[in-house]
């Protein structure tokens, strides 16, 4: 009876070694592809190659030059330290009236075989210095809708333009925007004012993110129309941030 009992023992230690084992094998290989992943990015695009190769040092460079990014990794090469958010514009109704608002948008078309769902997601990066970037995507799957938004906003970037155009600072720095700016999308309209420092960014939640991600830390955001439409109040945000770049000569 003891000698059974010992031999139950030993099988059990050795499966659990064997376990072991296997979940340390398991631990290397997801971080051996991880690695491999990250490294091994190979260019399917000549600007790709170019950078690769070191011929541009900056995503600065890139923009002022007016090259058209293609790949998501161009972006994660030349800015390693970027940082998103998730622009919430779904919603369901909440207990006791009100909604409850959620990170993808859920809509449905009807078939014969009954309804199909699709989800949406808006996602917005930056490097909090003065690169942003905005993109939009759909699928089935919550995941997938936001990992296809974050590399549409890689290759949706921008420079952002920045200065201290209030005239009741006038400090010179680059805290603010250099002059009003002002959009539309949809129904909402959007202009940005510079202002002072220490004011902060006077805006909704929504556009705090994209003005955080951009390196704005004082501003004052005036909106109309249905602003409750999130989607396109951060676009038009997104816009009014892009008109600030056009203009003539050096300003």
């Amino acid at each position: 009876m003891d000698s059974m009992i010992e031999k139950r023992e030993e099988t059990r230690a050795e499966i659990e070694k064997i376990e072991e084992a296997d979940a340390e094998e398991k631990t290397v290989r997801t971080v051996l592809h991880d690695a491999d992943s990250e490294d091994q990015w190979i260019p399917k695009t000549k600007l790709g190659n170019d950078i690769l190769k070191g011929k541009y040092k900056s995503l600065d460079e890139l923009l002022e030059k007016g090259k058209v990014i293609l790949e998501p990794e161009i972006v994660d090469t030349m800015v390693p330290d970027l940082k998103q958010e998730v622009i919430y514009i779904g919603g369901s109704p909440g207990k006791g009236g009100g909604i409850r608002r959620t990170a993808t948008k859920r809509t449905a078309r009807m078939h014969k075989s009954g309804r199909r769902f699709k989800l949406t997601a808006i996602i917005v990066i930056g490097d909090e210095k003065n690169i942003v970037g905005l993109g939009k995507a759909s699928s089935r799957e919550h995941r997938i809708a936001l990992e296809k938004a974050t590399d549409q906003a890689k290759l949706n970037v921008i420079r952002v333009k920045k200065g201290c155009g209030s005239w009741e600072c006038g400090c010179g720095g680059d805290h603010s925007i250099p002059f009003s700016a002002e959009a539309k999308h949809g129904s909402v309209k959007v202009k940005l004012l510079p202002a002072p420092k220490g004011v902060g960014i006077v805006a909704d939640k929504a556009s705090k993110k994209m003005l955080n991600l951009a390196g704005i830390r004082d501003v004052w955001v005036k909106t109309s129309g249905n602003t409750r439409a999130r989607g396109n109040l951060i676009y038009a945000v997104f816009q009014a941030m892009k008109n600030l770049s056009r203009t003539k000569g050096d300003l």
